[in-house]
């Protein structure tokens, strides 16, 4: 136990090895995940396919290359402990490599499954490979809207959430107009909001700006109305003014509410996102997915709700990292 408890991070402790989470993690398991991998891409390249599919000898390559990876890092680990970080994902690499397998095996190998519904691995390869332009603009385009519209929703929701908790006189005007609001599905103004503003883009950019608005402006305004008095009668007592008591007191106080607004905001920009895509933009992954789906392309939808998973993915990840450099405080306190 003495030995565990003045191991820092990355040091050998044993046959395991302490990962940056602080948990131990075999390196034999990195092994046997390389090792496994290095076996789909024999299963991918030697077994013959039931029907001809493309992509096959590169499907093969790139896991035969994954497992060489794996295994030469399990084996520098020892010497270079940045590469003993990747230690932490093998139980992960083995499942992978285990339902890759189950997945080859039931399509590509044996036909069981139906097609287009159930495409091999090979046709996610083949989705990359051949119509990564398309799928690249549609992530650019679906990310300048998302940002355009979060960062506009978040600016006022903000804003008014501010007002509503420094002032009872805002908030008789405008509370009455947020209960009426603010609980409709951001989904339900479609249609006016297409018939109001004058291009596609920027009823969607409206849309994903309301659904992001109103949990800012409700957990905004819950951060401020709850600052303690005594913070404000300290601030008073010496020389605040009420431009101070807002900026340096109330707002720094509110910032953990304000963030959990911005986390339940950017989740409900991402579903009005795929419906304003789907139904009134002419570019983005929401218009990709109807597209693939009209085609019966289903690999290609498939690899869009993997690149728009990974793209929600990494938003929220930046942001919990902007979380984390301003309320140095609560720093890990939630890990995303």
């Amino acid at each position: 136990m003495t030995a565990i408890a003045e191991a820092g991070p990355d040091r050998k402790i044993g046959p395991l090895l302490a990962g940056g989470d602080g948990q131990p993690h075999s390196l034999g398991v990195l092994v046997a995940a390389g090792f496994l991998w290095v076996g789909l891409a024999g299963l991918v390249l030697f077994w013959p396919d039931a029907q001809e599919v493309e992509r096959t000898r590169l499907l093969g390559v790139l896991a035969g290359l994954f497992g060489v990876v794996q295994l030469a890092a399990s084996g520098g680990a020892r010497f270079l402990p940045l590469l003993a970080r990747i230690g932490r994902f093998a139980p992960w690499f083995v499942v992978l490599a285990l339902w890759l397998a189950v997945w080859e095996i039931v399509t590509a190998k044996l036909d069981l499954l139906p097609l287009p519904f159930f495409p091999s691995p090979q046709a996610f390869v083949e989705v990359y490979t051949d119509d990564w332009q398309k799928l690249g603009d549609s992530l650019l385009a679906s990310l300048w809207l998302l940002l355009r519209g979060f960062v506009i929703g978040a600016a006022v929701g903000f804003g008014v959430g501010v007002a509503l908790g420094w002032s009872k006189r805002i908030g008789y005007w405008i509370h009455p107009v947020m209960r009426l609001v603010g609980p409709l599905p951001a989904t339900a103004w479609l249609p006016l909001a297409f018939f109001i503003f004058p291009t596609s883009a920027s009823a969607s950019t409206f849309l994903i700006a309301l659904a992001t608005a109103f949990p800012v402006t409700v957990l905004t305004w819950s951060g401020v109305a709850g600052v303690p008095t005594a913070y404000y009668d300290v601030a008073r007592t010496l020389g605040g003014s009420q431009r101070f008591l807002i900026l340096k007191v109330a707002i720094p106080a509110a910032l953990p509410h304000v963030f959990v607004g911005l986390f339940m905001g950017l989740g409900s920009s991402f579903a009005v996102l795929v419906v304003a895509e789907m139904l009134g933009v002419k570019s983005g992954l929401g218009w990709y997915l109807q597209w693939a789906q009209g085609w019966a392309a289903y690999a290609n939808m498939y690899g869009a709700l993997l690149v728009m998973a990974l793209m929600c993915s990494t938003l929220i990840t930046l942001l919990f990292r902007l979380r984390d450099r301003l309320l140095a405080w609560q720093k890990g306190l939630v890990k995303w």
